[in-house]
This record gives C-alpha cells, sequence and structure tokens, in this order.
C-alpha cells in the first residue's frame, strides 16, 4: 500500500516568488505522505498565497496540499484510491475520513474543494474539473496551472503539450 516511486506520475511543488509562479520537483520520501508533503512546502520560499503541492500517482488519482498558517488544507481526487496508496489514506487521515469500504463505489473526490479559490480556482470549478471521469490526473492538473497562471510550466515540467 505504499506509493513506489515508479508509480508517482510526478511531484510538484508551484509557488509565487517575486509574483512570478515557480515549479519544482518533490523527490521521494517527501511525496509518501500528505505530512511529509506539507513539510517540504514550509521549507520553500514564496508569497503570502502558499505553496502548492501537486502529486499524480499512478494515472489513476491525485492529491493538492496546500499551507493556510499552521493549518493544512488536502484535497483528494479519488476517495477510492485509499484502499491501494498510502498517500491517499494518508489525506483521508488528515482530513478524519474513514478508509472507504472495499465494496464502496465512491470514487468521487473528498477534502477542499475551495482550496486554490483565492487563486483563481473556486470550488465550482475545481468540482467541475473532478467530475470528468474520463480526465487523467495530469489533464486536470494542467487545467488548474492554467487557471492558476502556470499552465505552460506546468505542461513543460509534466511532458504535456500545451494547448
Amino acid at each position: 500500500m505504499s506509493v513506489q516511486s515508479d508509480a508517482v506520475d510526478f511531484a510538484l511543488a508551484a509557488f509565487r516568488l517575486g509574483g512570478a509562479w515557480q515549479l519544482q520537483e518533490i523527490a521521494s520520501p517527501a511525496f509518501d505522505s500528505v505530512d511529509a508533503l506539507a513539510h517540504a512546502l514550509r521549507r520553500l520560499p514564496g508569497d503570502e498565497a502558499g505553496a502548492v503541492a501537486m502529486v499524480a500517482v499512478d494515472e489513476d488519482f491525485f492529491v493538492l496540499v496546500r499551507l493556510d498558517g499552521t493549518r493544512t488544507r488536502v484535497l483528494l481526487s479519488d476517495v477510492s484510491a485509499a484502499t491501494e496508496w498510502e498517500l491517499a489514506q494518508s489525506a483521508l487521515d488528515v482530513l478524519g475520513l474513514p478508509p472507504p469500504e472495499d465494496d464502496d463505489e465512491d470514487d468521487g473526490p473528498a477534502g477542499d474543494l475551495d482550496l486554490l479559490g483565492d487563486l483563481g480556482v473556486p470550488a465550482v470549478e475545481m468540482g467541475a474539473l473532478l467530475d470528468d471521469p474520463e480526465a487523467f490526473p495530469d489533464e486536470v492538473l494542467s487545467d488548474v496551472a492554467r487557471a492558476l497562471g502556470f499552465g505552460e510550466l506546468f505542461d513543460d515540467a509534466v511532458g504535456l503539450t500545451s494547448a
């Protein structure tokens, strides 16, 4: 149930420095849990908006983590991922949610849909992005990055072609 380094599609931290978005790769073991991601984010420079961790695993799900003062805000794209992946389970732990039942059909998101609302991706838009069952995590996060203003930088970092 652990995160295998080769199963992680990408683990990036996005932060603003001098008003411009920067991306930095997050290395293992910092993407093994939400707590480890939060610790890695605390070490980054940046403005008051706080850094955002974007981790996609096995073309299956993603986790967004953002620090808000001492509070860690989390969004897990697919609750059912917690049955197989430690990172997804750690997101549910931080959120105070129980693990999904084996027969639970719920593959929806959990957490703070308004995690990036103040940066330009309100909860309604995030919900709409997560509602597309055909979209892969990298595609959803590319749309998020575009809305935040660093889409091309993100696409280059993860190997997507900018639209």
